[in-house]
């Protein structure tokens, strides 16, 4: 079949399956579950796969799936597609009729969309199998949102072996994007993405006796200060980096100075090397600082993520490729994103490309950003997603 003719057999299968792609996504909405509890939404999702007529289906990580979609020669060429199925633990405030049930747990990320598209791309995968060479690795993973993160997991369980895909895509709801567009980026896209614990310990007592204490609230502020040098100084203008500290608590009055303080930040930043030198030179000049002023410091990091990165050769590919698909118009370039992404961790290990789907509509209010009580999107997004990865995949087997 043609290039032409295939995107057209796509397109037309997308517009068919959209009330199915909008069932889904509203009963997964609906339904929400945190992260490494999404037993019931695992359930439904093997559920819809074996009704489309998928039949090599395989439990991972406790709560994830991979299947496979095989077209000719399956062995010629292998690209996995990923969405994540784990809800935030966030209130909705959204007056839907998909809106949770689940009281205190929300779809405010739009894993609920990944898991519905990916579901709708499989159905038209399976449509059109005759159509093609290779096979499809289709991956729904729990866990994105809790740290060390479902990817990290279904990889440990060799969700990227057997078979061993050349290249993977990602797709993500972006509500900075109308709904109909699609956002790339080639090269360096997220950042790695810490946690920063730090105690700094002194002597408390009266606040009119200076003189009698170690001031645990000074030190802290001194190191606080101190820290921002390591992004302004040591690090290479030629790498973004962010420190932030959001949480300070020191428990003591307005005449009492406490016995210690705790202090809980981030760092983010987009080269692994620098961010390992960074994290030894916060804990020495912390601890160095403290100890100075004569008190004392626990400065933890919590590893998180590390950066994402697109390949460049695939992410060029695959930009092209949806101009084709949607129309120059409707491909927009993504800039910089500074918050963090399990799908890093599948970056680190083949070749991938991680896009943006837009759902945003003004004129129906739909513009709240992710990780917001009222977050939802323009569900035409739909309309278009779906299709697009399936397109992205055929082609992507295709090149290889």
């Amino acid at each position: 079949m043609s290039t032409n003719g295939l995107a057209d057999k796509i397109k037309k299968a997308n517009q068919e399956i959209f009330s199915e792609v909008l069932a889904n996504r509203r009963h997964i909405h609906k339904n929400p579950e945190l992260s490494f509890q999404e037993h019931n939404t695992c359930a439904y999702v093997k559920e819809q796969l074996e009704k489309i007529g998928v039949d090599e289906i395989k439990e991972m990580a406790d709560t994830g799936l991979v299947a496979l979609i095989k077209g000719n020669n399956p062995d010629s060429s292998i690209v996995a597609l990923r969405a994540d199925m784990d809800a935030l633990p966030i209130k909705e405030a959204n007056d839907v009729e998909y809106k949770s049930v689940n009281e205190g747990v929300m779809h405010a990320c739009g894993h609920d969309v990944h898991t519905s598209s990916l579901l709708g791309t499989a159905r038209i995968l399976n449509e059109v199998k005759s159509d093609f060479d290779g096979t499809i690795k289709l991956i729904f993973q729990p866990g994105e949102e809790k740290f060390p993160g479902g990817a990290s997991i279904m990889i440990k369980e060799g969700v990227l072996q057997n078979p061993n895909p050349k290249s993977i895509i990602g797709q993500h709801v972006m509500p900075l994007i109308d709904a109909g567009k699609v956002g790339f980026r080639s090269g360096m896209y997220m950042a790695s993405a810490d946690e920063i614990y730090v105690t700094v310990k002194g002597k408390g007592g009266h606040g009119a006796m200076p003189e009698m204490n170690v001031d645990p609230v000074v030190i802290t502020s001194h190191i606080i200060v101190a820290l921002q040098q390591i992004v302004s100084r040591a690090a290479s203008p030629k790498i973004p980096s962010v420190l932030s500290f959001g949480k300070v608590i020191a428990d003591g009055a307005t005449n009492v100075i406490p016995d210690e303080v705790k202090v809980e930040g981030t760092f983010r930043t987009f080269d692994e090397e620098w961010r390992k030198d960074a994290h030894k030179r916060m804990k020495k000049m912390a601890e160095g600082i403290a100890e100075s002023m004569g008190g004392s410091c626990e400065f933890n990091i919590k590893v998180g993520y590390p950066h994402l990165k697109n390949n460049p050769e695939l992410a060029d590919r695959t930009k092209s490729w949806a101009k084709e698909f949607l129309g120059e118009e409707n491909v927009v370039d993504l800039e910089l994103w500074l918050a963090g992404e399990d799908f890093s961790y599948y970056s680190h290990e083949v070749p991938a490309c991680f896009y943006r789907l837009g759902t945003r509509n003004e004129e129906k209010g739909l513009t709240n950003s992710v990780h917001t009580p009222k977050f939802d999107i323009d569900e035409n997004a739909l309309k278009i997603g779906p299709g697009l990865m399936a397109w992205l995949a055929i082609k992507e087997l295709e090149n290889q």
